[in-house]
C-alpha cells in the first residue's frame, strides 16, 4: 500500500499543452468568500493564503496559459455577508467563486448563482466548493453551477466507520458536533453506519453545540467523562475542535477521538504530546503525501510560517486549467460543461468529477496523531508530532449514491 502517492506537477500543468490556447494571457479572477474575522478567522486566513500560494504556482506555468487573481472577501461565516460578498466579487470581475467553511454560506452562493445565471446570460459564474461538506449540497440541493472538491460528510463517515468496525476496543461512542447542517449530518451518519457495521457499539451521548461560539468546553468534557465513553466522534473544526481537544487533555480524558478536521489551525498545538495515538482523522490527504505536494508544503511553511492543509485547493486549480484547455475558453458556461464527468490526475491520484451530482470521487485516508518519524517527518505547528496514515481506501469504498436531479441549462 502506497501512502506517499507521488505525482508529477509538470504532467498536470502541461497536460494538453499542444491544444489551442484561445485563452492564453487572460486573467481569471476567483472570488474567495470565507471568514477572516471571528473565532474561525485563523482557518479562513490559512485557506486564503493557500489560494494565493497556488495561484502563484499555477501562474508560473499552466496548460491554459492563464493568470489567476484571487479576490479575498471576509464573509464572517454568515450567509447574508456571503451574498453581499458574492455581489462584490462579481462586480470586480470574478466569474469563479470559491468557498468552503459552512454549508449555510454554500447554500447562499448556490441560490444566488442559480438566479444570476438564469437572469444574466453572458455573466454566469461557477461555484467551486472546496470544503462545505453537507451531503444535501450534491443531493436535494444540487446545482449545475456547483462542483464540490472535498468528500462530503457521508463519504467521510463511510470510510471512518469502515476503519472503526475493525477496532474491537471501541464499545461506547460519544457524539459531539457543531449545531449546523454538517454537525447534524455527522451525528446522523455515525449512528446509521455504526448500527449497520458495529451493532454492538453503544451510543452513550449525542451533543450539539453552537458553531464558533463556545470558548470553554470543560462542561462538555465532563459529560463525556461521566458517560463512560471510550471513543468520541466529532466533525468539529477550527477553534471548536482545538478548544475541545485542549479541554479533554486538561481534564485527563482518556478516549480516542475520530475526527474530520484535526489539521485545522490551532488543533495540532492543542493535541501536542498528550494526544499521542489518541486522535484519528479521515480525509483526502495527510501531512506526508510525498512528491511535489511535500515540496509545496515545505515552501508554504517557509513563506507563511503556517501549514498547508486544505490541499484540495490544488485540485481546484488543476481541474480549472485542464478544463480551460479542453473548452478552449475560460467562459464558466463552457467550462462547467467540460468539468462534468471529467477525469484527471491530482496530488492524491486519479479523481473524477461525477457527472450526476458534480461530487469529486477520490480516495480517502485514515491518519493517526503520533510522534513525527523518519518515515512521516512533517510536523505541523512545530509540535514534533504528525498525522501518519494508517489506512487508505480507494474512491469506490467511500463513494455514496446521489439523489441529485440535476437541472441543466
Amino acid at each position: 500500500m502506497q501512502f506517499a502517492l507521488k505525482f508529477t506537477a509538470v504532467a498536470v500543468l502541461a497536460a494538453s499543452a499542444g491544444g489551442a490556447f484561445a485563452q492564453k494571457g487572460e486573467t481569471v479572477k476567483i472570488g474567495w468568500l470565507d471568514p477572516l474575522s471571528g473565532l474561525m478567522a485563523a482557518v479562513g486566513t490559512n485557506q486564503l493564503k493557500t489560494f494565493q500560494y497556488f495561484a502563484e504556482e499555477f501562474n508560473k506555468k499552466n496548460a491554459a496559459g492563464v493568470k489567476f487573481e484571487i479576490i479575498g472577501i471576509d464573509n464572517k461565516l454568515s450567509p447574508q455577508e456571503t451574498t453581499s460578498g458574492l455581489r462584490s466579487a462579481m462586480d470586480q470581475g470574478a466569474r469563479y467563486i470559491v468557498q468552503g467553511n459552512g454549508s449555510g454560506p454554500a447554500l447562499a452562493i448556490i441560490d444566488a448563482l442559480e438566479k444570476n445565471n438564469a437572469r444574466n446570460p453572458g455573466k454566469e459564474a461557477l461555484y467551486l466548493n472546496y470544503a462545505a461538506v453537507d451531503p444535501d449540497l450534491t443531493n436535494s440541493k444540487c446545482s449545475y453551477w456547483q462542483y464540490r472538491f472535498d468528500a462530503d460528510t457521508s463519504m467521510k463517515m463511510e470510510a471512518l466507520t469502515t476503519y472503526m468496525k475493525d477496532q474491537p476496543e471501541i464499545k461506547k461512542v460519544y457524539l459531539i458536533n457543531q449545531n449546523y447542517s454538517h454537525g447534524q449530518q455527522v451525528a446522523k451518519f455515525a449512528k446509521l453506519n455504526l448500527k449497520d457495521k458495529r451493532p454492538d457499539v453503544e451510543i452513550v451521548g449525542d451533543d450539539l453545540h453552537p458553531l464558533a461560539q463556545v470558548r470553554d468546553f470543560a462542561p462538555y468534557i465532563a459529560k463525556i467523562k461521566a458517560s463512560g465513553a471510550d471513543t468520541v466522534i466529532t466533525g468539529n473544526w477550527g477553534s471548536d475542535l482545538a478548544l475541545m481537544i485542549k479541554a479533554a487533555n486538561d481534564a485527563g480524558l482518556n478516549v480516542k477521538f475520530y475526527t474530520y478536521y484535526a489539521v485545522t489551525t490551532g488543533t495540532p498545538t492543542a493535541m501536542g504530546a498528550a494526544s499521542d495515538g489518541k486522535v484519528f482523522q479521515v480525509g483526502y490527504a495527510h501531512y506526508n503525501m510525498g512528491g511535489d505536494m511535500q515540496r509545496y508544503a515545505e515552501e508554504f511553511k517557509k513563506k507563511f510560517n503556517d501549514d498547508l492543509y486544505t490541499t484540495d485547493i490544488y485540485t481546484v486549480f488543476a481541474a480549472l486549467t485542464e478544463a480551460f484547455v479542453k473548452a478552449k475558453s475560460t467562459d464558466p458556461v463552457k467550462v462547467a460543461a467540460v468539468l462534468e464527468g471529467m477525469k484527471f490526475k491530482s496530488f492524491n491520484g486519479d479523481v473524477e468529477l461525477r457527472k450526476a451530482d458534480h461530487q469529486l470521487q477520490q480516495g480517502l485516508y485514515i491518519a493517526r496523531w503520533e510522534k513525527a518519524s523518519a518515515k512521516y517527518p512533517y510536523s505541523p505547528e512545530n509540535t514534533g508530532y504528525t498525522l501518519a496514515p494508517v489506512k487508505y481506501y480507494d474512491a469506490y469504498v467511500a463513494s455514496t449514491p446521489t439523489s441529485c436531479q440535476m437541472k441543466r441549462p
